[in-house]
């Protein structure tokens, strides 16, 4: 091969690199329907951020709502769930309502500390015994969902990293034998 044939052949890879990185960042802009765009709204927004709370309050490190997860679950649910689970998703936050109706005869935001952590154990052990018993084909649980995305979203979040886990920025060679003490915080890192 001479130097024009190689020439030409990086300017068709890159070319083609270009057209392909072109149509995949075109293939991730999805337009969000009307009921996922409610999600981004300030009050659901709240409302995620306090269930989101009550499945991981503050206590020596910050809480779920602290470390933003109201503001990243929308995102989620727009840019990475499918039709399928997108709409388990949001008739899973107006069942959440309707079990705090059920249960306490007020909605979920109107509940003190006590009564939300008691309904969301409820609504969790349902969950489990749900997602244990389902076969492949069946839908997820929502609030397996719900579980799923509030601790993605808070142990990725810079709170969750730095202050939940241990977290070196730049990390050091790998050591399999590293002392372990109980109650050591686990790795970010």
């Amino acid at each position: 091969m001479n130097r024009r044939e190689a020439l030409a052949r990086v300017a068709w890879i890159m070319g083609g690199t270009v057209v392909g990185a072109n149509l995949f960042l075109e293939g991730c802009t999805r337009k969000a329907t009307k009921d996922i765009e409610s999600l981004f709204e300030p009050s659901t927004v709240d409302f995620l951020g306090d269930v989101a709370d009550t499945i991981l309050p503050p206590t020596s490190s910050p809480g779920a709502k602290e470390a933003g997860v109201g503001e990243f679950i929308p995102v989620m649910v727009k840019d990475c769930y499918t039709a399928e689970d997108q709409k388990i998703f949001l008739d899973g936050l107006g069942k959440l309502e309707d079990a705090a109706k059920e249960k306490f005869g007020r909605q979920f935001l109107e509940l003190n500390a006590d009564e939300r952590t008691e309904l969301i154990a409820a609504i969790d052990k349902e969950a489990k015994d749900y997602q244990k018993s389902k076969t492949d084909e069946d839908p997820n649980h929502y609030f397996h969902l719900f579980k799923q995305l509030t601790l993605l979203g808070f142990f990725t979040s810079e709170l969750g990293a730095t202050k939940a886990l241990r977290y070196v920025q730049v990390p050091g060679r790998y050591d399999g034998d590293f002392p372990y003490k109980k109650g050591d915080k686990a790795w970010a890192t």
